[in-house]
């Protein structure tokens, strides 16, 4: 069946962005007469707040979105995290990892853009392991995990379906290519310094435990999938199909963040903006 979930993080309130991503996926799961979930990725539990967790829901509801319950919240899903990070560490494919954000710049040879996580991570820890009594998160060898899938000619048969477009025009069967996860994502957080699940791994878990057929998120989350199609093959998971929707951006082409308080939903709920006027706002029927 067609399933569809829209994952906000309860750090803040909802702004137009968010209500495009919902609608689209909530609308596509009501058309193919499928289901529409709602999770909250509340891991980061020094940032979320139950009250953004209510104005969440509320802000949906004034959007006229209907969603199943329970609501699947990541800070009640630590074991299922754990037994997909034992998985991996007993392939091989983890190490520990003390650099901070300072250690890793200061590593670099030269500035970089980066990957979906920023700058590449240079493997100081894999070359040189850390003293285990130090915090340390849990990282990625991207090298020894594609060598696990078969290398980079067998890494090249995965591929995950996008039914938009990425950032550079990619639609269809996107492969995975292993110079580009080596070289431009690098070695990933998979556990951060607090024992709390990464992004990627996190998401990874959970869409298969919701199982979601569609994601529907950002363009800018393009560059991740790759990494997390890499997951999906290593821990034995489902692929969903992918799409990567355009941005709602502010009047001077700026990504709209939650502190964009004109585009927040709330305050334009408050100044008399209907729920089908947001719809026009963003471009659905």
């Amino acid at each position: 069946m067609h399933t569809e979930r829209f994952a906000p993080s309860p750090n803040g309130r909802l702004h137009l962005g968010h209500a495009f991503s919902a609608m689209l996926a909530h609308d596509a799961a009501r058309a193919a007469g499928g289901r529409f979930l709602l999770r909250l990725e509340d891991i980061d539990r020094s940032r979320a707040r139950p009250e953004f967790e209510r104005a969440i829901e509320e802000d949906l509801a004034w959007l006229g979105l209907q969603w199943e319950t329970p609501v699947l919240r990541q800070s009640a899903r630590g074991a299922a995290y754990a037994a997909a990070l034992e998985t991996l560490r007993a392939r091989g494919l983890l190490y520990p990892c003390a650099c901070t954000r300072k250690d890793i710049l200061a590593a670099l040879d030269a500035p970089q853009e980066g990957g979906p996580d920023g700058p590449v991570y240079p493997g100081t820890c894999r070359h040189s392991p850390p003293d285990p009594a130090l915090p340390h998160a849990l990282r990625l060898d991207m090298a020894a995990a594609v060598e696990a899938l078969g290398g980079a000619r067998a890494l090249a048969d995965l591929t995950f379906e996008e039914l938009d477009r990425g950032p550079q025009g990619e639609t269809g069967t996107q492969p995975l290519c292993a110079d580009w996860l080596i070289g431009a994502c690098g070695d990933v957080v998979l556990a951060r310094k607090d024992g709390a699940a990464a992004y990627h791994l996190a998401v990874v878990v959970d869409d298969a435990f919701q199982e979601a057929t569609h994601v529907t998120r950002g363009r800018d989350l393009f560059p991740a999938t790759p990494i997390h199609r890499l997951l999906q093959a290593l821990l034995g998971l489902p692929t969903p199909l992918y799409r990567h929707h355009r941005l709602i951006r502010d009047a001077a082409g700026r990504r709209l963040a939650k502190r964009d308080r004109d585009a927040g939903l709330h305050e334009l709920r408050e100044a008399g903006v209907t729920p089908s006027e947001i719809r026009a706002r963003v471009g659905l029927p």
